[in-house]
């Protein structure tokens, strides 16, 4: 099992680092964005709880909170983690999970 970082997944970490960095500092910047890898290592052994997306996302996957972010998942063809996307708390979570899910 590997964890495979998306498309849209990969813009959202380049965006919350470059964020995070600009506002709180690197050091900061660096320990967010390495939080957000070691959870993504514990969807697996379930050590992060994950929730199914809702229904009216009309796609199936899961998700989880990291701090302010919500991290959505899905389980690819061969079994790997995919790690669709990752949106702050406070964006408008069903647009721009169409957004970067399709």
């Amino acid at each position: 099992m590997a964890i495979r970082i998306q498309e849209a997944a990969s813009v959202r970490l380049d965006e919350i680092y470059r964020y995070t960095r600009d506002r709180w500092g690197e050091a900061q910047a660096d320990t967010y964005v390495t939080g957000l890898f070691a959870a993504f290592e514990q969807i697996e052994t379930h050590a992060v709880m994950s929730r199914p997306v809702p229904a009216e996302f009309r796609v199936e996957g899961y998700f989880f909170r990291y701090e302010r972010h919500f991290v959505y998942w899905r389980r690819l063809l061969n079994d790997d983690i995919g790690i669709v996307t990752i949106l702050h708390e406070r964006m408008h979570q069903m647009d721009r999970f169409k957004d970067d899910f399709s």
